[in-house]
């Protein structure tokens, strides 16, 4: 077909547009899997613990599929007592908003016994991940790799020979339940800093790989017969480039990585290219996803340590390691000089210098030059009735019994609260100091926005309960990308809009706010469903720092009856 031959301009873009999706269908493949979540009995630190997994597996089976394929994915609840959903991080769900995978806002929980078919196209290349959206399974180790690679014919703006893949998490002794009850009891009982830290499941509790360099030997954290919590050496051959697919699905966690004597090159964030640029360590918060290239260009006849560590909060958990071994080298061969060091803590100016570092490849999609609504939502710890809650323009989300995206197609306006919770915030609110009045509300409603509009999120972080605290919160809009136009200190004001980067500012799908900071975020409401936007570490989002984005519900198609076979919508289906 020539597209010449169609005429104008625009007629030739879009048969260009068919052309390539055409190209992509013709090569598209429907994957199918079979998934039985359940509780069971793992030590991925070495401690033998209730984990939560897939098919015997934790993590879960990594799924490895290409841009255009279509993912289906049998899930049966084997847990008995719980329900379950499962949330695939970072794909958009164009036409099936009811696959998101959010209990009460896409869809029942999947109750025990039952089995409920997930159907998604995965539209985009890019390193996602999949994870638990109930309660909190995901801090129970229900989470997994979600990997598309290119389509056929289509190539990387980068080259490299190999790659490896690195799902980050953080783990606890204190079962979840527990941790639950302690996050809802009066007085608050907070979940404490993990345990440990894992490297695709594997951490050591109580060991350190690095202890006495030059005589250690990994047979001292006694992985013999416990091979399930000895770390993955990533075992590279000299002079070649790899990737290094990165993300993270901590529950609290925000983690620096560092490779001994070994720079990085980050080429993606969030399935999204970007102009890369060269990095010794690299920050990444709970929710987050990046690819790096990494060159062999070292001493082959050494291995190296690859370090994880904690930052934004005052790290009580030892570094997670693992060994970058070249191919001359027996992996049994430890380095004998110390581990990288993760940055201090509180060193902020790092973790915004990284940051600000990243921005949109050439020819990425650019932002609409203006928006149609603006929302800023003030971020706060607060009580109510002595409880202590996070909310977001002190409104603290409680999520209904219906899910809205039944709740709003039906019309059942009694499923949940009308009123909308207010674009905005006093003003006259003291950012830098805790509030005079520390009382939340608790409440259900959402943002309607109209469809295809442009719409502006600034995220405003302020000081929590307790004097000179504001904490680090990375925010994850489900069913969009959106473009980070920029960061500022204190309050935004009126002004600060002519700082944002119009030009080439990365697209995200989730974004940090720095203490007693703002970040600002710009997107397009194109894709009808009812969508949730909440901070990505676990406990915040269960207690309430959470909002909720709606639009275009009605032009969405015939929901599954298996979605909404609870609450108020299982008799409302057509």
């Amino acid at each position: 077909m020539d597209c010449k031959s169609w005429g104008s301009r625009d007629i030739v873009f879009l048969c260009i547009i068919v052309l390539s999706l055409i190209h992509v269908s013709l090569g598209a493949k429907v994957r199918h899997f079979k998934w039985e979540v359940e509780y069971m009995y793992g030590a991925p630190d070495c401690q033998e613990n209730v984990v939560m997994g897939i098919n015997g597996q934790f993590p879960g089976p990594t799924i490895r599929a290409k841009a255009g394929d279509t993912i289906v994915v049998d899930l049966t609840n084997k847990l008995h007592t719980e329900g379950v959903v499962i949330h695939w991080h970072g794909i958009r769900q164009l036409g099936t908003p009811w696959a998101d995978g959010t209990a009460s806002i896409s869809q029942c929980a999947i109750n025990p016994g039952e089995t409920f078919e997930y159907r998604f196209k995965v539209d985009r290349p890019g390193t996602y991940f999949y994870h638990g959206h109930y309660g909190m399974q995901r801090s129970a180790g229900l989470y997994g790799s979600l990997i598309v690679d290119m389509a056929d014919g289509e190539k990387e703006p980068f080259h490299y020979d190999a790659e490896f893949n690195l799902l980050l998490s953080d783990w606890w002794h204190k079962s979840v339940h527990e941790q639950e009850v302690g996050l809802s009891s009066n007085p608050f009982r907070w979940i404490g800093e993990p345990q440990s830290l894992l490297i695709n499941g594997r951490g050591q509790y109580n060991c350190s790989l690095a202890a006495k360099f030059s005589n250690s030997s990994i047979s001292q954290c006694k992985f013999k017969g416990n091979e399930k919590c000895a770390p993955q050496v990533l075992k590279v051959r000299p002079n070649k480039t790899y990737r290094l697919r990165i993300a993270s699905t901590t529950a609290l966690a925000s983690l620096n990585l560092a490779i001994k004597g070994h720079k990085m090159a980050v080429v993606e964030a969030d399935g999204n290219h970007v102009q890369p640029f060269a990095v010794n360590d690299l920050d990444i918060y709970s929710g987050e996803s990046y690819s790096v290239l990494l060159k062999t260009d070292q001493n082959p006849y050494k291995n190296y340590w690859v370090s994880i560590g904690v930052r934004g909060r005052d790290p009580k958990t030892n570094q997670a390691l693992t060994l970058l071994s070249y191919s001359a080298t027996p992996a049994s061969k430890l380095p004998t000089t110390q581990p990288p060091v993760t940055p201090r803590w509180d060193d902020y100016n790092h973790s915004k210098a990284f940051t600000k570092s990243i921005y949109a490849l050439m020819g990425s999609p650019q932002p609409p030059k203006t928006y149609d609504r603006r929302i800023i939502l003030l971020n706060t710890q607060n009580r109510l009735n002595g409880f202590v809650k996070w909310a977001i323009n002190n409104v603290s989300l409680v999520l209904p019994s219906t899910p809205y995206l039944g709740s709003i197609k039906f019309g059942l306006n009694n499923a949940f609260d009308q009123k909308s919770p207010p674009d905005n915030y006093d003003s006259s609110y003291d950012i830098m100091k805790p509030a005079p009045n520390q009382n939340t509300t608790q409440g259900s409603g959402v943002y309607s926005i109209t469809l295809n509009t442009t719409v502006d999120v600034i995220l405003q972080n302020a000081n929590a309960l307790a004097k000179d605290v504001s904490e680090i919160h990375p925010w994850h809009l489900h069913g969009h990308d959106f473009w980070v136009l920029g960061y500022g200190e204190g309050k935004f004001k009126d002004g600060d809009e002519k700082t944002f980067n119009l030009k080439n500012p990365p697209l995200r799908n989730t974004a940090v706010i720095f203490p007693f900071g703002w970040t600002a975020l710009r997107f397009v409401a194109d894709n009808p469903g009812v969508w949730a936007f909440h901070c990505h570490i676990e406990p915040h989002l269960h207690m309430g720092m959470e909002v909720i984005f709606a639009q275009g519900v009605h032009r969405v198609g015939q929901i599954p009856k298996e979605a909404l076979a609870c609450g108020l919508t299982g008799n409302k289906q057509n």
